[in-house]
């Protein structure tokens, strides 16, 4: 039972920090306003292109070329949860479903790209939250923090108890920093490379709590410290009239054994019966003994740091109205060491993901992307892109990228207009498709599948500085699983969803 709390607690706080932006499972590619109001980049010529098309950012005049972003994200994410245990709940007014929700800000999201281009070099460098961006918090707990409490109260049943109450609480906080350094290199007058690599700094904060847990009887609610104490004192007390009861049946058969006569079938049914009896009260104590550690709550913290290098090469073609790019970001090799209260090495796997001092594997997987533009006039131009993260070819704590049935691929389509020589308005869509399987979706760690449209505008305050304003939201799937009942977790299943909307600042500056 200790190991289940344990689990639960830990496991489900250390894993709902996901990305409220755009992109894969780890990685946020909204990491300028020009993304964030057209979604297609990937063949687009501008200081953005610092992350989405590196290699043609060697076309852009020579110079200086800087960009500053702000955004700000909010996301909900929301469980639906079916337990018959929730029966019980004392909160829950007789229902087996439940619905569990979660806030996650992040209020101030910045990222910057610069570039320095002199003939046919561009010298490039860019800093973003490239995965994670916020925090997230749960305030009365999810799903498994309630099962695991209302598998208990349905064990003690036997005891008295009628029904639960509990207090859950989590709170998650996950950034990963991404320091980008690189250069680009016009072959010709149509053809550019690059070369460079990110560094990809990670750290997040976990913490969970359930505590105030109460037991419903049939006369009143008490802690769940007292029923213990009350349950354990009955028991001790049968456990001692058993035993005494066994010796006198026992001294009782040995003295008709001894004098050669029958024994009463009746003393011996009675002596079967009360050593089956000693024998359960024995085990009920067994069980309530290891449910002593929670009598006051559970309470767990855990931090977590680490760091990864990997390789980025990029291409890009001019052709007559038509620009081609592709990019290609290596897997990024991350171990995330941990700082945390849970000290000692455990039997089941998901307790030592966190423990303390400990190291695991929480690579960003490599990434593809390919792109085109049309301008089809001076002013106008259309994009198309596509995605490919390589998450199955990641490593993740118990190789969790093998449950997804395939890798996430993304395509991407928008248009600007130079309405005049200073206004620019645009728009996009992109759509995500996740490979998910009930295997790996749970109330610890869940995405769906989504589309996202996005919109805004860009104005030339002079020939030097440039505004750009965007908003963009997400419309996800709802993703039901089916979850094979265990003896300590009756959910039967769960729906998953979310919210995100992002609204952001930029402004873009040549020297």
């Amino acid at each position: 039972m200790k190991k289940l709390f344990t689990i639960t607690l830990v496991s489900c706080a250390a894993t709902l920090v996901q990305p409220a932006q755009a992109g894969g499972i780890l990685t946020n590619t909204n990491q300028n306003i020009a993304f964030n109001r057209m979604m297609s980049r990937d063949a687009a010529i501008g200081i953005d292109g610092v992350y989405t098309n590196p290699a043609g950012v060697a076309f852009m005049d020579d110079g200086w070329h800087l960009s500053l972003n702000w955004q700000y994200a909010h996301q909900t994410r929301t469980i639906l949860t079916t337990n018959p245990d929730f029966v019980h709940g004392m909160e829950n007014d007789g229902r087996a479903i439940k619905k569990f929700k979660g806030n996650a800000d992040a209020p101030i999201i910045p990222s910057i790209q610069a570039a320095y281009n002199k003939g046919k070099w561009s010298l490039q460098a860019g800093f973003a939250v490239t995965g994670g961006g916020g925090k997230c918090t749960f305030s009365d707990g999810i799903g498994s923090f309630e099962s695991a409490v209302a598998a208990i109260a349905n064990q003690l049943q036997p005891l008295g108890a009628t029904g639960y109450g509990l207090e859950g609480y989590m709170r998650g906080r996950q950034f990963y920093f991404g320091f980008t350094l690189g250069a680009a290199y016009k072959v010709t007058d149509n053809l550019s490379v690059y070369g460079g690599a990110r560094l990809l700094y990670g750290t997040a904060s976990y913490k969970a709590r359930l505590n105030n847990i109460v037991v419903k009887t049939a006369n009143c609610e008490v802690p769940f410290g007292t029923f213990l104490d009350e349950a354990n004192g009955k028991i001790t007390g049968g456990i001692a009239q058993y035993t005494a009861g066994i010796s006198q049946l026992e001294a009782g058969i040995a003295q008709y054994e001894a004098e050669g006569a029958p024994v009463p079938e009746e003393m011996s049914t009675k002596l079967a019966e009360a050593r089956t009896a000693l024998a359960q009260l024995q085990g009920t104590q067994a069980k309530l003994q290891t449910l002593e550690t929670y009598r006051e709550g559970v309470n767990l913290m855990s931090d977590q740091s680490g760091w990864g290098i990997a390789p980025i090469i990029g291409v890009d073609y001019k052709v007559g109205d038509f620009n081609f790019a592709a990019k290609y970001e290596f897997k990024t090799r991350m171990r995330m060491k941990n700082s945390s209260t849970v000290k000692e090495a455990h039997a089941i796997d998901a307790v030592n993901k966190f423990r303390d001092d400990s190291s695991v594997p929480e690579d960003q997987p490599a990434l593809f992307t390919v792109g085109a533009q049309w301008s089809v006039l001076p002013s106008v131009r259309v994009n198309a892109g596509y995605h490919l993260f390589f998450d199955k070819s990641a490593h993740w704590y118990k190789h969790e990228e093998k449950k997804l049935d395939g890798n996430t691929w993304e395509w991407n389509a928008g248009a600007e207009w130079d309405i005049t020589d200073k206004l620019t308005v645009s728009g996009g869509f992109q759509k995500t498709n996740y490979g998910l399987s009930d295997e790996y979706m749970n109330d610890m760690s869940f995405v769906m599948s989504s589309y996202t449209f996005g919109f805004g505008v860009g104005y030339q305050v002079s020939k030097k500085v440039r505004l750009n304003a965007a908003y963009f939201q997400t419309n996800y799937d709802t993703y039901h699983q089916q979850v094979t009942p265990t003896a300590m977790n009756g959910t039967t299943n769960n729906d998953y969803t979310r919210t995100n909307n992002v609204f952001g600042l930029g402004c873009d500056i040549n020297f």
